[in-house]
């Protein structure tokens, strides 16, 4: 874990489009990050019509998405959110590096960033702290999208 995030910069997000897509599994956690994204988003000035939410099943489909709304709609930004916990497999670690490589791929492509907010846990604890407890993750990635909305305008306009 980083213990050295950059300091948040004030960004005047009221002209920016955020496409949002976030999973079904581990529902309360990811709600809890898709509010925390949202809130964080709307108090930088993004207009609520201006966020498009879509869910899809799993981590593993956050790529997929993320490719359709990149493709689709004329974004600044997008933010993937999910929840990974361990369990007795690595099957949690592959659908994170899955996640991890599609969503960079999809960036790449589309040329429109995307924040990997996926919550990598080793247990449910850890995975409540980031989601729901004193480490806001959901604004962390809500400013990233911001500023990387903002260098996307500054770069391309």
């Amino acid at each position: 874990m980083s213990l050295d995030a950059p300091a948040p910069i004030t960004i005047d997000g009221s002209h920016f489009t955020v496409g949002v897509v976030a999973t079904r599994y581990n529902t309360e956690l990811v709600e809890a990050l898709l509010k925390q994204v949202i809130d964080h988003l709307v108090a930088a000035g993004v207009h609520s019509t201006a966020i498009q939410v879509e869910r899809v099943p799993g981590s593993n489909e956050l790529p997929f998405a993320a490719q359709l709304l990149g493709e689709e709609y004329e974004l600044d930004v997008i933010v993937a959110l999910g929840v990974l916990i361990r369990g007795d497999t690595i099957h949690y670690q592959l659908i994170a590096e899955s996640a991890t490589q599609g969503l960079q791929s999809v960036a790449l492509s589309t040329r429109t960033a995307v924040i990997n907010g996926v919550v990598v846990a080793e247990n449910f604890e850890q995975a409540d702290a980031r989601c729901r407890g004193k480490i806001n993750r959901g604004a962390e990635f809500a400013h990233a999208a911001l500023e990387m909305a903002a260098l996307k305008r500054r770069i391309l306009s």
